[in-house]
């Protein structure tokens, strides 16, 4: 039986692909589709030092993770969505995500595309004079007005669901009123690390919020340790201050004299002088 013949290239690019899966501790899934040539450059040209961005034929790239020893590395296999692509870095995964999603840019949606997202159009005036517009508006279901000769819209209104396809009239609205419901950059659909398989949902981590927890936990963590008397590098020397004045003002309150207190013990004994003498009526010839 004569074998099939496979072209040299081919088998070039699984050796490839194999060793750099081999190579790399950290292995993304991204999807091309819908990423013009223009930001595409522009993404490989941000990753340059940090990551490496191969893409071939999905059948390939599948015989390549077959040929990798990797745990679980075969998992990779079911995430190649649309037009895949394989990043290979040494970079933390929640690093990678928070690169590519800066690097992400608003887009307008054009007809026969998937609405990522709920798209909305919000309420709020428009550049629309009246006119037949409040028509199309309305055959959304968009409730709109005039104000100071211009349309405006009057509440907030979901134009189209999530995994919807937009047609060529509401694509067109849309680009109209401004709504730019598309983020053109690398889609990362997974990352693959130490065996397991990271999703976005895992990896979209809203960074300021976790700062601020960390922020939050660690003022706690400072106050549980000064109302502990529990001495660290950072609260020793506030432990020491408070331990000082709670001292004297013990020393104070037991009359005991030293060279911090003389002064305040007889202030204060002039104070409750004053104030038996004024209680007795006593006073001064």
């Amino acid at each position: 039986m004569k074998m099939a013949h496979v072209a040299e290239y081919k088998k070039e690019t699984v050796k490839t692909f194999t060793k750099l899966i081999d190579e790399y501790p950290i292995i993304g899934v991204v999807n091309m589709n819908n990423l013009p040539t223009k930001q595409l450059q522009k993404m490989r040209e941000n990753l340059r030092n940090t990551v490496i961005l191969k893409m071939t034929k999905k059948r390939l790239i599948k015989i390549a993770i077959d040929k990798s020893k990797k745990p679980n590395i075969q998992l990779l296999k079911d995430k190649l969505k649309g037009m895949p692509a394989i990043l290979f870095t040494k970079e933390n995964p929640f690093a990678l995500y928070s690169t590519l999603k800066k690097n992400k840019s608003k887009a307008p949606i054009s007809a026969g595309q998937v609405a990522p997202n709920d798209i909305i159009v919000s309420a709020g005036k428009t550049n629309f004079s009246p006119g037949p517009v409040i028509g199309e508006l309305g055959s959304f279901g968009i409730k709109s007005g005039v104000e100071n000769g211009k349309i405006a819209i009057k509440e907030d209104k979901v134009v189209a669901k999530e995994g919807v396809v937009v047609n060529a009239k509401l694509a067109g609205l849309l680009q109209r009123l401004g709504v730019e419901p598309m983020e053109i950059g690398l889609d990362l659909v997974v990352v693959y690390e130490n065996g397991e398989i990271l999703t976005k949902t895992v990896l979209d981590i809203d960074e300021d919020a976790y700062k601020n927890e960390f922020q939050t936990a660690a003022r706690m963590a400072f106050n549980l340790a000064i109302n502990a008397a529990y001495p660290t590098q950072e609260t020793i020397k506030l432990l020491i201050q408070k331990a000082a004045l709670e001292s004297k003002a013990l020393a104070i309150e037991a009359n005991i004299l030293t060279d911090e207190t003389v002064g305040l013990i007889l202030s204060k004994a002039q104070r409750e002088a004053n104030a038996l003498k004024s209680k007795a009526n006593i006073t001064d010839n």
